[in-house]
């Protein structure tokens, strides 16, 4: 496991969760966001073992990807996720009164 901090993004205006919402367009899990007291703005990944090399590689092509996106077109990633059924949603209000069924 390792923590970074969005030191340099948070510069451009983009979050940890941006960042977050972002790796699922490039078929990642988002990764913990919920210890900012520990690194203001930190990322905590914690890949496993049962993580092959080429997954590892996928994944830090695709954090450097997301790391170019932030500086040339910073609202690509503050509007994440792009491939999803449902993009952004009220998440204070999605944990007050979740809706635990989806009708189209």
């Amino acid at each position: 496991m390792f923590r970074i901090s969005n030191k340099r993004q948070v510069a451009k205006g983009v979050k940890t969760g941006d960042i977050a919402k972002r790796l699922i367009d490039f078929w990642f899990h988002p990764y913990t966001v919920s210890f900012p007291m520990i690194v203001h703005g930190a990322l905590m990944i914690e890949p496993t073992e049962s993580e092959s090399v080429e997954e590892l590689d996928l994944f830090i092509a695709a954090m450097r990807s997301i790391a170019r996106e932030v500086e040339e077109t910073p609202e690509l990633v503050r509007s994440a996720p792009h491939s999803t059924r449902v993009s952004r949603m009220d998440e204070v209000q999605a944990a007050r009164k979740p809706i635990l069924r989806w009708r189209p």
